[in-house]
């Protein structure tokens, strides 16, 4: 009996090993959805986040397809990654969780959202009925930087380094339209203000130098060296 424990202890550490990125990240995971839901239940005093452009984006309600897709988009892309290529996906879980931690922390200290939503739809059809669930369940608070972008853009730079996709110029194609059909409906469903795009576009350009920085030197040596062979 002994001897099964510690063969199970021992297949299950070699286990967690194997695919540590992914079981960081599941971790992870449970931590931050505790963090946002305490968030998203805190009342207070909200600043609102509105830019002038927001105005002259219209509403289109066809896009909550992506922004919903955008869960399995991740969620699988990571879990695929962790399986397949485990040195992009350290550094796919390394990105992620750096901006999610930061979004996390600009949230508590200082509480934002906006006021886009459409009161009345023009339209009622299957997709305004979504967006009107949506709506129900998240509120348009907490919103600053978009996770939906940041996460979106992390997604297509780890589509695009990794081997994985190397030979499916296909998929990675369609992966990385899905990735921008994304960050566009975070505005055109009036989930988020251009403002929070912005910002996740420049806190992904800080953290691909963070998270990215040795891998892009080595490939930058490498590229050098084969061109003076």
């Amino acid at each position: 009996m002994k001897e099964k424990v510690v063969s199970g202890y021992r297949w299950t550490v070699n286990l967690v090993m194997q695919y540590k990125a992914l079981a960081v990240m599941t971790i992870y995971a449970i931590f931050y959805l505790i963090a946002f839901y305490y968030l998203e239940q805190r009342t207070g005093a909200v600043h609102e986040i509105n830019f002038e452009i927001d105005a002259y984006i219209p509403f289109c309600e066809v896009f909550i397809v992506p922004y919903l897709l955008w869960f399995g988009y991740v969620a699988l892309t990571v879990i695929w990654l962790c399986i397949k290529d485990k040195e992009e996906s350290e550094r796919l879980v390394a990105f992620l969780i750096a901006g999610m931690t930061i979004f996390i922390v600009i949230s508590a200290v200082f509480p934002n959202g906006h006021r886009l939503r459409p009161t009345v739809f023009e339209r009622e059809n299957i997709f305004t009925e979504l967006i009107r669930h949506l709506y129900q369940v998240d509120t348009p608070t907490n919103v600053l930087p978009s996770i939906h972008v940041y996460n979106s853009i992390a997604i297509m730079i780890a589509v695009v380094r990794s081997r994985c996709f190397v030979n499916h110029k296909i998929v990675k194609a369609g992966m990385l339209l899905l990735g921008g059909a994304i960050i566009c409906s975070t505005v055109l469903i009036k989930q988020h203000s251009m403002l929070d795009v912005l910002l996740a576009f420049l806190l992904s350009a800080i953290m691909y130098s963070v998270c990215y920085k040795r891998a892009v030197a080595r490939e930058k040596r490498m590229g050098f060296v084969l061109k003076v062979k």
